[in-house]
């Protein structure tokens, strides 16, 4: 600094006052310039052999690409004197890049060690069984969720307020170490998930954890290329964890619902409403309990509960339990499916499923039941697997043993005409691909 200082406050003198007492050849700027950066540079060599701590490489750094070049030699009262002046940098390039290779590499185990002592930190924490924090009404953790971006992120920024390329490098070498982060975070969030199911805030911190997926999604998304193989690497990490913590915060909804499913066919659709509204009561009261889950995860979750609905749905239709005969009983059927569709679609909406793609599929089905007209029939038919093209031959034979007043060649033609119209199409989202037949 006190170098930094005299260098610029004396060559200013020389460019102010003592160049002009001299002829222009004897270039006395230059010579001044010359031998006050030799001397500086000299200096910084000595400085550079010598054992340096971290902090110390950090400011010499900053001295060689930013304070040197920029702050001093682009000085408003000397800029124009020294580019006439080729000086070069305060260190041999080699030096330079030896620096830079001990800084970079102590900076990777720095940022490497913090991240390791916060998820330490964080699994202790789950082990305490205390309620996580909220912040805006959701469960969240500080410590992970935020903690471990900061070091990445803090780690790039001085790295790049010492230069651009620095900051680059240690950029590409921290989002490498960020995948093997999240998989060793994602090996002990199922360690607690399978071993911690009677904790009180056992639910919470699922939740918390879930919502820490957040800010990797939207750090990932910012700052690394699509091209980048460690891209993809955490984002389908990051799914694996928030999946998982899906699967268990559903478990015990699922296994309330699966009862009263059955009741459709037990009933032969009879008391339809009275089920639906069973159904619609319970699921309530469980999405209230996800509204502390960050909203992308929050819509997430109730999309899967409606897809859930709507296939538990489809599977008692698909059970061969009721033949029906008369288009009289057809159609009260269908009026019982569309009622309860309709209930449903209501339900999910206002709960806030936005997969609408799920609306059409038990409308479509009601009116197939409902058409008697062949040729009717196959144009639902078809639009239905336009919709759904996962629908297959065995799904629609199984739902079509509900109209037991179809011929065997008036099932072949149907059935035929889905194999033509789903050759070639895939699901943007799976619906009858996850519904066996039995």
């Amino acid at each position: 600094l006190h170098m930094g200082k005299t260098m610029k406050e004396d060559l200013t003198v020389v460019a102010k006052y003592i160049k002009q007492l001299y002829p222009p050849e004897f270039n006395v700027f230059s010579i001044y310039a010359e031998l006050y950066h030799n001397y500086f540079a000299c200096q910084a060599k000595k400085s550079a052999e010598s054992h340096l701590e971290d902090k110390d490489i950090y400011l010499l750094l900053s001295w060689v690409h930013n304070f040197y070049p920029k702050e001093m030699r682009k000085d408003h009262a000397l800029a124009m004197e020294l580019d006439k002046v080729k000086l070069g940098s305060l260190l041999p390039s080699s030096l330079s890049k030896e620096l830079e290779k001990k800084y970079l590499d102590s900076e990777e185990v720095t940022v490497k060690t913090s991240l390791s002592r916060c998820l330490d930190k964080e699994i202790q924490r789950w082990k305490e069984d205390k309620e996580p924090e909220k912040l805006n009404g959701h469960f969240q953790s500080e410590l992970l969720g935020i903690f471990v971006i900061q070091s990445i992120y803090s780690g790039q920024k001085r790295a790049e307020d010492i230069s651009k390329a620095m900051g680059e490098e240690l950029s590409r070498r921290l989002l490498k170490e960020l995948p093997a982060f999240l998989r060793s975070y994602r090996d002990a969030f199922e360690d607690f998930k399978e071993k911690s199911k009677k904790h009180r805030y056992y639910k919470p911190i699922l939740i918390a954890n879930i919502n820490n997926c957040w800010n990797f999604r939207e750090y990932t998304e910012k700052y690394m290329a699509e091209k980048d193989d460690g891209k993809a690497d955490i984002l389908s990490t990051l799914a694996d964890i928030e999946n998982s913590g899906f699967d268990v915060l559903l478990q015990q909804l699922f296994a309330q619902l699966k009862p009263m499913y059955k009741k459709f066919t037990e009933n032969k659709w009879d008391a339809s409403s009275e089920i639906m509204n069973e159904i619609i009561k319970t699921t309530s009261k469980h999405i209230s309990d996800f509204q502390t889950l960050k909203d992308p995860f929050y819509h997430a979750i109730v999309e899967k509960i409606h897809t859930r609905l709507v296939k538990e749905y489809i599977v008692r239709l698909l059970k061969r339990k009721v033949s029906l005969k008369t288009p009289a009983q057809q159609q009260t059927l269908a009026q019982h499916i569309s009622k309860n569709a309709a209930d449903l679609e209501a339900f999910c909406t206002s709960s806030g499923s936005q997969a609408t793609w799920l609306n059409s599929a038990l409308p479509k089905l009601a009116e197939i039941i409902r058409l008697q007209d062949l040729g009717a029939i196959k144009i639902e038919v078809a639009t239905l697997a336009t919709s759904y093209p996962d629908i297959r031959k065995r799904h629609l034979e199984a739902f079509l043993h509900i109209k037991a007043n179809l011929s065997r060649s008036e099932l072949k033609s149907i059935l035929g005409y889905l194999a033509d119209s789903t050759a070639s199409t895939q699901p943007r989202a799976p619906l009858f691909s996850h519904i066996n037949v039995s």
